[in-house]
Parts: C-alpha cells; structure tokens; sequence
C-alpha cells in the first residue's frame, strides 16, 4: 500500500466514512467497517484519528464543504441579484437531489451527537458551521454586488441556515420534485427583499 501524507488519508478516510454512513447509518458504521471502506487496516485509521468524535467532525466539516464549494462557483455576477440568489440556491437543491443520502446523513449525524454523552459538542458545531459558511456566502455577494443587509449578517447567515434545514428535510421525506422550482423562486424573492443594492 503506497504511503500517504497524513492529511490526504485522513480525507480518504473521510470520504470512506461518509459513504459507509450514508448507507448503513451511524450507530452501525464502525472503525473497522470504515477503515474496510478506505481500503486500509485498522491500525492506519487509528493513526489518523484520536477518537470518534475527530472523525465525526471531520465528517460534519467535509459534507458541509461539499455543498459549499458547489454554491460559491455558482455565485458568479449574473445580471440581477436575484437571478444570481437564484443560482445559488439552483445549485444547492441540485446537490441535494444528486446526494440524498449526504443530506439525509446529516440530520443523523445531529440526532446521533445529541444523544451521545460527550458528543453534544459536535451537533452545535455542526450548526456553527452551517452560519459561517452562509456568512462566507453572503460576504461572498456582498463584494461582487456590493451589496448591504437590511438585517445583520450573523442573523441572516442563521435564518437561512434554519430555512435550508427546512427545506431540505422536507424535500428528503417529501421527494416532492415539482413543488420546488415555486418553493425557490418564492425563498429567491424573499431573500432578495433582505438585501439592498446599491
């Protein structure tokens, strides 16, 4: 087995972790079955991670950093803002409707940090995580639009984090594929109205 950098198998071991809890849930994902998933023994995944808990955020920051990285390239200047919120949110429910199972992970992922002793810690950072990749968003927006908020950023970055929760939970219980063009035009237009340009 060729030797990598630490940090590259950490994300390999990552990525093998996400895949193993999305289709067999998180209680019953183990190291063993995780490192199986990696193509590597055990001992290297103990090597890369101290604990549960490192992997669990680890994974937590990584599904997060999916979603992220597809909303930021499609936050380009278009010609309004809404057409570009718009894009924006196009190329979230586009992930979602292409990774599921990522998604549905997530909401486990909260449920199973709450109820672990010791783990609280991860859902919120969870949480965290989720406002200061929209505050990332939002600055993002803000320096190609020049653009000010009609409420503060943390506040906007939190109220969008809980709507895209929505949202995105009750697309995955719903499937409801029709309903959604309206849901982001009307979210677009709301979200609109929370900005000014200059």
């Amino acid at each position: 087995m060729a030797r990598l950098p630490s940090a590259e198998r950490r994300r390999q071991l990552t990525e093998a972790a996400i895949r193993a809890m999305a289709r067999d849930g998180v209680p019953r994902t183990t190291t063993r079955s995780i490192a199986a998933e990696a193509g590597v023994s055990l001992s290297v995944f103990h090597y890369c991670f101290d604990s549960k808990q490192e992997l669990i955020e680890s994974v937590i920051t990584t599904i997060t950093g999916h979603y992220v990285t597809v909303v930021k390239e499609a936050l380009r200047p278009r010609a309004g803002l809404e057409e570009t919120v718009r894009a924006g949110f196009q190329a979230y429910w586009e992930h979602v409707r292409a990774h599921p199972d990522e998604h549905m992970l997530t909401y486990e992922l909260t449920q199973y940090a709450l109820r672990q002793p010791g783990f609280e810690h991860l859902a919120r950072r969870q949480y965290e995580l989720y406002a200061e990749a929209y505050i990332e968003l939002i600055d993002q927006l803000r320096q190609t639009r020049g653009l000010s908020l009609r409420v503060p950023a943390p506040v906007l970055a939190r109220y969008l984090a809980a709507m895209t929760d929505g949202l995105t939970l009750n697309y995955l219980v719903l499937g409801d594929d029709d309903a959604w063009s309206g849901i982001l035009d009307t979210v677009t237009a709301h979200i609109a109205g929370l900005v000014c340009e200059p």
